[in-house]
């Protein structure tokens, strides 16, 4: 059962991170080939990996659904023809693999009975062909390597193959999956890799991309016309096909914010909600064949009531379809803030212009990520927290909240869901008192007591990312203390107001 398969794959066959097997792999614990792993050598680091029927595929999704707030994975599975193409290539590989295995018990008998006619003519051969032939009688009468559990194993991943597909983006190297009924660009952004699109529903064409090997389906109409030539090479539009079979495509893949145009799009507030007196959080849908393309982390300026504009970190990630989400702190006398808490309702409409910033994830990076968020610096944080989540290679996340009061961490209990769903992720929720935009040198210090022993706590803290967002005497004086504690400069990352 020598079956390669990528990190991806293994990753979600056993339901942990790829920054956990990678780590195995450099522990010396997980032995890779050419960063491929077999089942075998899966099974022998995970042992006790959990196989009952829908256990990975349930367990992994619902916590994500959960921690996230959004969803992840449609319950359903492809459509039939889908469906049926995926239990065709399985059945072929049967087949093959019956067909060989046949084989190999005639060539098994034919060598038999070659040594028994050897053995009886006697000579000088017949000692050597009798030890042969004991030892390939022993070798048949022994149960089979691979256990019950490596069987289990290798069952999952071939249902996983059914009801999903994997699919590899080149040149960037990046895979997600397709599952149930999602178009290829879906599944692309809800696995938190910003694919080049524009309206997303099959009228600008921007979203094309050669297909190199692999099936697809149109599931989705659409108004763009691909070229007759493009056609030819393998061309489709991925916001309206998805995977039959594992693909390999060729498509951009935004990586980094110069890759993103400047968008002016319209909205409408779809919700506001108040976690606390101080704090909105306003919901704003797009229209369908409006999206703003933004990597986690980026910033927008919102326009309300045609002229009173505010820049605001996007709390959203990438992945939540046509859905944006701002925080806006309470600041009386400030005619923005004023209109959000006092007159902005549902259905109102919102001018989005961005993205804007530079506050993004490093996705390049495999290190451990720590999030330091003052305030409603949250707002950044949790979108970049949630493309981590969506990329699952981090082989741990720690999130400090820190705040002046307790009323400070304003969404408490969605950072208790990430800690309580995921095993990678710890939040530590701080209140330091005082004013952490107060510009006196003790208040630095005061942070300085408060923080240090929170982050010495953090084993992994020198070999970290660190993303820290909020106020900016608060994030200068936390740059200084990571610093201080040997964190190199390069895996700072910084975003304040």
């Amino acid at each position: 059962m020598a079956k390669l398969m990528n990190l991806h794959r293994a990753a979600r066959l056993v339901g942990v991170t790829r920054g956990a097997l990678q780590k195995k792999i450099q522990d010396g614990d997980l032995e890779s080939f050419d960063g491929m792993i077999t089942l075998d050598e899966l099974y022998r680091a995970y042992p006790d990996a959990s196989l009952e029927n829908n256990s990975v595929l349930e367990q992994v999704e619902q916590i994500k659904e959960m921690a996230f707030g959004r969803r992840i994975l449609e319950r359903s599975l492809p459509d039939k023809e889908v469906l049926a193409a995926r239990l065709h290539d399985l059945s072929k590989e049967l087949v093959e693999a019956k067909a060989l295995l046949n084989h190999a018990r005639i060539m098994l008998d034919g060598l038999g009975h070659e040594l028994e006619a050897i053995i009886v003519q006697g000579g000088a051969e017949a000692k050597f062909a009798q030890k042969l032939s004991n030892w390939l009688h022993a070798q048949r009468m022994q149960t089979p390597p691979a256990s019950d559990a490596a069987r289990a194993l290798l069952i999952r991943d071939n249902f996983l193959r059914v009801i999903s597909a994997q699919v590899k983006i080149l040149p960037s190297g990046e895979d997600f999956f397709v599952e149930g009924n999602d178009s290829l660009l879906e599944a692309a952004l809800r696995a938190g890799i910003p694919l080049t699109y524009g309206c997303s529903n099959g009228s600008c064409g921007k979203c094309k991309a050669r297909v190199i090997s692999g099936e697809i389906k149109q599931v989705r109409p659409h108004e763009y016309i691909i070229p007759p030539t493009l056609q030819a090479q393998g061309y489709a539009l991925m916001c309206s096909c998805t995977a039959v079979s594992d693909l390999v495509i060729e498509g951009e893949v935004a990586q980094a914010p110069s890759d993103l145009p400047d968008q002016f799009i319209g909205g409408a507030v779809r919700s506001i909600e108040h976690p606390t007196d101080e704090i909105a959080v306003i919901h704003i849908k797009t229209p369908p064949n409006e999206r703003l393309r933004f990597l986690a982390g980026q910033r927008a300026v919102l326009t309300l009531d045609r002229s009173l504009s505010a820049q605001l970190s996007i709390a959203s990630c990438p992945c939540e379809d046509r859905h944006l989400e701002f925080h806006v702190r309470r600041m009386h006398g400030n005619l923005f803030s004023d209109y959000v808490f006092d007159r902005l309702k549902p259905g109102d409409a919102v001018l989005i212009r961005g993205p804007l910033g530079h506050f993004v994830l490093n996705t390049e990076s495999q290190r451990p990520i720590v999030f330091l968020a003052f305030c409603n610096g949250f707002a950044a944080v949790k979108s970049l927290m949630e493309h981590a989540m969506a990329l699952d290679q981090a082989e741990s996340i720690h999130l400090l909240w820190i705040a002046t009061k307790e009323s400070g961490l304003y969404l408490p209990g969605l950072a208790r869901a990430w800690a309580d769903a995921l095993d990678n992720f710890h939040y530590v929720p701080i209140v330091v008192g005082g004013d952490l935009d107060a510009t006196a040198s003790r208040q630095e210090n005061a942070v300085a007591r408060t923080l240090g022993p929170k982050l010495l706590a953090i084993p992994s803290l020198t070999r970290s990312d660190v993303y820290i967002a909020g106020p900016e005497l608060a994030v200068d004086a936390m740059k200084k203390i990571l610093l201080g504690l040997a964190v190199p400069e390069n895996q700072i990352y910084v975003d304040s107001d």
